[in-house]
């Protein structure tokens, strides 16, 4: 299920067990018969970190999402330095312009840690949309959170203020619609969100300690607990 048939993620491929589809939230959404045929095309993957899910430039094989784990979006500039776009953390699912289009992908995906990510054949993906309403919706409403997502993202890129990049990127990666296994409580470490947002490790601990203060959030062991969603949210729009 990785860009190339001898990459080590697409040797590790294999049918999804009965945990992993129940993780895959779009299912739902589909009659019997709609489903059975997404069954019988879904497969998953076991990342290990560095793995790439897909790259710049290669043809598109199958519509990818995060089962467990987390990923990475990111490019490759002219100067050969690397822009992160987003993280993708459980229950998101991505590159539905891109398999629309039966384009190349402009954007690598890249696993932070050792993930479980899912892939539909890009053939199953078109054949979904012409028969099921459902699936429809659940990629209408994908696509127009994602265009919020990277508006946003710009903004980010623009802000000098550390403390509000890290609000917006955690505020953007607990977004219900795209990232619906995440819950009140994201599985990353600060050197992962360091990734994520662009910032120094001790930066991003500076960062989340002025938000736990503020009783926006709550750092626990292995992840971060959302104490306000709609107080990360109002109070990141402006900095300080």
């Amino acid at each position: 299920m990785a860009p190339t048939l001898d990459s080590p993620l697409h040797k590790r491929r294999r049918a999804p067990d009965a945990d992993e589809l129940a993780g895959i939230p779009w299912l739902a959404l589909l009659l019997p018969a709609e489903r059975a045929q997404a069954e019988a095309g879904l497969i998953v993957g076991d990342a290990l970190p560095g793995d790439y899910v897909c790259r710049i430039g290669r043809p598109v094989t199958y519509w990818f999402g995060v089962v467990q784990g987390l990923l990475k979006m990111s490019s490759d500039n002219a100067q050969g330095m690397s822009m992160t776009f987003t993280g993708v953390p459980p229950g998101g699912w991505f590159g539905e312009g891109t398999a629309l289009k039966r384009e190349p992908y402009r954007y690598n995906i890249q696993a932070l840690r050792k993930s479980v990510v899912a892939g539909l054949p890009v053939d199953t993906f078109h054949w979904l949309l012409d028969h099921s309403i459902g699936f429809n919706r659940f990629v209408m409403n994908q696509l127009n959170e994602r265009l919020g997502q990277f508006i946003a993202a710009r903004e980010i890129d623009r802000m000098t203020n550390p403390d509000v990049r890290v609000a917006r990127s955690l505020a953007a990666l607990f977004n219900p619609v795209l990232y619906p296994g995440v819950g009140e409580i994201l599985r990353i470490t600060q050197q992962e969100l360091a990734y994520l947002v662009g910032l120094s490790r001790q930066r991003v601990n500076e960062a989340l300690a002025s938000l736990q203060a503020q009783e926006t959030i709550r750092i626990e062991y292995g992840g971060l607990r959302v104490l306000d969603l709609s107080a990360l949210r109002s109070s990141i729009f402006h900095e300080k």
